[in-house]
C-alpha cells in the first residue's frame, strides 16, 4: 500500500504529457515517486520473508500490485 495514494496519483496524471495509459502513468510514477516505490518493494520483501515454510502468499509482486492500483484509478477518473 502506498502512502497517500491520491494525492500522489494525482500529481502524475498532472505530469504526464501526452496520451495517458497505464504504462506512461507506471513510469512517471516511478520517475517521481521513487522513494515510495521503494518502500512498497520492501513492504512485500519483509512479508515473503516472514511467512511460514509451506504457506502461499496472498500479495501480488509489487510491480503487478502498483498496476492494478493505477488502472483502478484511471478508470475512476
Amino acid at each position: 500500500m502506498i502512502i497517500e495514494q491520491e494525492e500522489k496519483f494525482k500529481h502524475v496524471l498532472s505530469k504526464i504529457e501526452g496520451t495517458v495509459n497505464e504504462q506512461s502513468f507506471f513510469n512517471k510514477f516511478l520517475d517521481l515517486y521513487p522513494e515510495a516505490w521503494k518502500k512498497h518493494k520492501i513492504t512485500f520483501s519483509k512479508f515473503k520473508r516472514s511467512k511460514q515454510f509451506g504457506r502461499t502468499i496472498p500479495l501480488p509482486k509489487p510491480e503487478v500490485s502498483l498496476r492494478k492500483e493505477i488502472r483502478q484509478w484511471l478508470h475512476k477518473q
